[in-house]
């Protein structure tokens, strides 16, 4: 059964990649442990998250909130060109002050199952400089480039929310494909990861066949159904391990009735025990190009 590997780490606040190559591009779906803004510029590139599939237009942006199962399919005939920033969730919330979220741009792509946004021709000149700033100040060595760059990004990230906070769903209808049913499953899914989650609950739940339900699910998202929901619960884990919940507990809260089989899936997903998930593993570390 097809594993969804963790890519990358993440040690800097933030990382900016501008990455234009043709070629062939075989990414497997995957999940990061931060979040992702990829900023599309050029070539032929459906990118789908979640089971939702986006038709990419130049300057298109997605918001992949952390932990979101997700892979691009590239057309190697044409010149693909991106910007992509990593970001550490905890970074945005440091900086996030007076009601003023950072990371509401995910949270609402994650609530809303919908990561595109489309900025308008006006705001494009506005974003491209911020990230050419970012860019150019974190190659540089000049004084308070550090500085400059964090400065620029914050900036970024302010004019992304308020683009996000426009509704702007309706306008962006045609450049996605998605299966109605299914988002409705996903949601259910994630919003209840500590309940019976068995393909049986699930499909009667929907009042569909569990066959359908693996099928359709496999189909749109690359991942069977309960590889998914295992995955899910283990990055809950992970997190709520990561903020002081003690380990015994996080197993108990994402749904693993047995202590015993969370620690081995624990251990086969992220290659530590939960114990140790504060500590770096050089095992993970990502073995792929830059940025996707």
């Amino acid at each position: 059964m097809e594993e969804k590997s963790k890519r990358g780490y993440l040690n800097e606040d933030f990382r900016l990649f501008h990455v234009r190559d043709r070629k062939e591009l075989q990414i497997a779906y995957h999940y990061h442990e931060f979040d992702k803004v990829l900023v599309f510029l050029s070539g032929n590139v459906t990118y789908v998250v979640e089971g939702k599939a986006y038709f990419l237009k130049p300057w298109d942006i997605l918001l992949i909130p952390h932990n979101q199962i997700h892979r691009p399919i590239v057309d190697p005939a044409e010149i693909y060109e991106r910007i992509i920033l990593w970001i550490k969730p905890e970074y945005l919330r440091q900086h996030s002050v007076d009601g003023d979220n950072l990371r509401t741009c995910f949270e609402q792509a994650e609530l809303s199952s919908f990561e595109l946004l489309r900025p308008d021709s006006a705001m494009r000149p506005t974003l491209r400089k911020q990230l050419s700033t970012v860019e150019e100040s974190s190659a540089s060595e000049e004084f308070g480039h550090e500085l400059m760059a964090g400065t620029m990004f914050l900036q970024f990230m302010v004019s992304l929310n308020r683009i996000a906070l426009q509704d702007q769903g309706q306008e962006c209808r045609e450049s996605y494909r998605s299966d109605p049913k299914l988002e409705e499953i996903i949601g259910y899914i994630n919003a209840n990861l500590n309940s019976d989650l068995s393909l049986v609950a699930i499909a009667r739940r929907f009042y569909i066949s569990k066959s359908y339900l693996m099928h359709k699910f496999k189909e749109m998202t690359g991942c069977s159904a309960h590889r998914y929901i295992q995955q899910k619960r283990l990055m809950w884990a992970a997190e709520m391990i990561r903020e002081g919940t003690p380990v015994l507990e996080a197993g108990q809260k994402s749904g693993f009735g047995d202590y015993s089989a969370f620690l081995r899936a624990f251990k086969k997903m992220f290659g530590v025990t939960p114990g140790d998930i504060g500590q770096e593993n050089p095992t993970l570390r990502s073995v792929y190009g830059p940025g996707e």
